[in-house]
């Protein structure tokens, strides 16, 4: 592009932002506004507090509790004061520690859909009324039950704030697809320029986009011609040449030259803002998997109330109505779900620390458990199975020159250059070790290529254009190099070509491994890209990949996982581009790249810290073995009840065992232990992917 005339910046008319346009409020206002990010964080830091406080109010009031003190051998002092202790402060850990309980059975009553938080609330409601009965001398002083209340408070707050931090996320969606776009636009207005935001411009406006800057809002291109790169919006790496006439999207960046664009649209019409409504309907229409533990718990809700209705009756027809009192109201205490509490807390936080030292990170609870079912696992392909950036993967030669001599000549006149292409070809001369001589008098033509003086050779490099150019005719092995997806890129000397070099998106080593691996699993393997079919199918037949969409537009990709969720598959999708986020957040479970986007990773459940696609295999196995896990001590908790409550009710009492409630609290606590236990084997899970895959491989030997 030749040399575009700049007007004058007018300092006069420059606009500030909008108030907020930049600020925290602005953040935290969209950060409200996205449906289901908003509390998550709150509720960590609210459960944490409320544990460490209340944890340090059960010390005296179990200290001080009498049953507690007849456990351990202990007396308690005489007096009021000391009697006091236990019902004063038991009465504000059922206020303000079982208040996020209370509160959650309120609403579960109201949804008439029992689960933990019903069963919570019966339990330290019931110990609550049970104990200030016995405090007070109107009910059997066994029922007193401080220390068991400040027991389950405790022990509730600890699950609920290890299954918060586990359901924290760290960013959301809307907030990073808002950071993409510029603080500022420079409007061109006759032959001044001013700065204005760009939730000042109108359709019809006319921007200057310079050298790096980022385009304010959709357009077209009126003068000048760029490189842009739109890896941010589309995930794919390849800077592409839009000149006049040509459209761009808000949010992308003019790599090489400045641009003006007139602006065709704005605000919610625009490209950006169409996927980010696509991400929010995603997110907000996926179905939450049924929380497991809550479910046993509404079982348990019913079978303790049940348990507690027949107890009462058929102790009062035995004639004994005063100790059908004690005998339903231990009931009701010992069906308190400790163990239940931690069940799945546990096995999520254990899970997720395993899966950080290999490289997974979990965002969401709910992926972690849908993993194990997935059936597809849809792929993107540029910065997923491959690098997402360009390198050398031909090289060709005329006459008397070598491979090394044209890549680095090539090397020489590209080195002035900021092109991907150049970086690529000057990290190849570099990876060969070749000496590369200092290049004079360098021009750069957008779209065209580069020229350079090297040891007094006018040494070109550059595509079509530059063929035309110098009326020179493409080498006949650059053919093959196109229809495998490679960027030919011609050398030339003195107007004349004398070798060529073949640029592509390079297949990760641990692709293979990683697809291998996922269908020895018996899993479907889908490719997903808005390449060409010829590019994606080179890259599916060397993967052996089972399925490939190709060609496919950024806001048609979460279309695609609903396709294939239609056929009757659940899917994980693993991407890395702003493009990616709607399908991520469409998918059963999506799985971000950790070197992609921040948008994608924010749509995700699942992050991969590294760039290794084996490492899904290692989200399925950690979703399998946690599972595994979850149901064991589902078990164990529920078990505890199926058998103590009946015991607890009596109904052995024909043979004469009934359980005393003070067995019934230990046995209790050990069903906590034995969970807690029971969850820390998942330790000793090796998921690293390279020992997974290889353990995989082993097995279908």
């Amino acid at each position: 592009m030749g040399t575009m005339t700049e007007p004058q910046t007018s300092t006069a008319s420059t606009a500030s932002p909008p108030e907020g346009h930049d600020s925290k409020d602005h953040q935290e206002r969209e950060h409200e506004d996205m449906a289901g990010h908003g509390g998550h964080a709150d509720h960590v830091g609210q459960f944490r507090r409320l544990f460490w406080i209340m944890l340090v109010i059960a010390l005296p009031v179990a200290g001080f509790s009498s049953m507690f003190a007849s456990f351990l051998g202990y007396s308690l002092g005489e007096g009021l004061f000391f009697a006091a202790i236990s019902p004063v402060l038991g009465t504000v850990m059922y206020v303000w520690g079982g208040k996020p309980f209370l509160t959650g059975a309120v609403s579960e009553l109201k949804a008439r859909k029992p689960g933990m938080m019903m069963l919570i609330a019966l339990g330290i409601t019931v110990a609550f009324i049970a104990s200030w009965g016995a405090s007070l001398g109107i009910l059997d002083p066994q029922l007193d039950f401080w220390w068991e209340l400040a027991l389950l408070i405790v022990i509730m707050l600890l699950g609920h704030w290890i299954e918060m931090r586990s359901l924290a996320q760290t960013a959301t969606a809307l907030e990073s697809l808002a950071a993409l776009l510029p603080d500022e636009a420079e409007r061109v207005t006759g032959d001044t320029l001013e700065t204005v935001s760009p939730s000042d411009l109108v359709l019809g406006d006319v921007v200057l986009v310079r050298p790096g800057g980022r385009v304010p809002a959709d357009g077209t291109v009126i003068e000048g011609t760029a490189d842009v790169d739109e890896s941010m919006i589309t995930g794919e790496s390849r800077p592409v040449s839009r000149g006049p006439g040509a459209h761009v999207v808000a949010g992308t960046v003019a790599t090489d030259t400045a641009i003006r664009v007139e602006v065709t649209a704005i605000g919610a019409d625009t490209a950006l803002a169409g996927i980010q409504a696509l991400v929010t309907q995603a997110q907000n229409s996926s179905s939450p998997a049924q929380r497991i533990a809550d479910t046993a718990a509404g079982w348990l809700f019913w079978f303790a109330l049940g348990g507690a209705v027949i107890t009462a009756i058929v102790w009062t027809f035995a004639g004994n109505p005063s100790y059908a009192i004690i005998r339903t109201i231990t009931v009701l205490v010992i069906a308190c779900p400790h163990a239940l509490g931690l069940a799945i807390p546990l096995v999520v936080s254990i899970s997720t620390e395993r899966a950080a030292k290999a490289g997974v990170l979990i965002k969401d609870r709910l992926a972690l458990e849908s993993m194990r079912a997935v059936t597809s696992v849809l792929f993107d392909k540029t910065g997923t199975l491959t690098r997402g950036e360009p390198t050398v993967s031909h090289v060709a030669a005329v006459g008397n020159e070598t491979d090394d001599s044209v890549l680095a000549f090539a090397a020489g006149a590209e080195g002035e250059s900021e092109h991907p292409l150049a970086k690529a070809i000057l990290a190849a001369a570099q990876d060969r070790t070749l000496s590369v001589a200092r290049a004079t008098d360098f021009q750069a033509s957008s779209g065209v290529g580069v020229t350079a003086t090297i040891e007094g050779t006018r040494i070109s490099v550059g595509g079509p254009s530059m063929l035309s150019h110098h009326n020179q005719e493409p080498l006949p092995s650059t053919t093959a190099w196109e229809d495998d997806g490679a960027i030919v890129l011609h050398v030339f000397a003195d107007g004349k070509v004398i070798g060529a070099i073949g640029l592509a998106d390079e297949v990760r080593a641990e692709s293979q491994q990683a697809i291998d691996a996922l269908h020895a699993r018996g899993l479907q393997v889908v490719m997903i890209t808005g390449d060409a079919d010829a590019v994606a199918q080179s890259v599916a037949a060397s993967l052996g990949i089972d399925r490939v969409f190709s060609g496919v537009h950024p806001e048609d990709k979460a279309a695609k996982v609903a396709e294939l969720q239609q056929e009757g598959h659940t899917v994980a999708m693993v991407g890395d581009g702003v493009n990616d986020a709607p399908a991520l957040a469409q998918a059963d479970v999506g799985i971000a790249i950790g070197a992609g986007t921040d948008v994608a990773i924010a749509s995700a459940g699942v992050i991969l810290a590294s760039d290794d696609p084996r490492s899904v295999l290692s989200v399925i196995e950690l979703s399998r073995q946690s599972y595994r896990k979850m149901k064991q001590n589902l078990w164990w908790a529920a078990g505890y009840n199926l058998i103590s409550v009946p015991l607890a009710a009596g109904v052995l009492a024909p043979i004469g065992f009934i359980l005393p409630m003070e067995v019934g609290a230990l046995l209790m606590s050990a069903s906590t232990v034995v969970v807690a236990l029971n969850a820390q084997l998942l330790r000793k899970l090796d998921l690293r992917p390279d020992q997974l895959t290889a353990s995989v491989a082993s097995e279908t030997t």
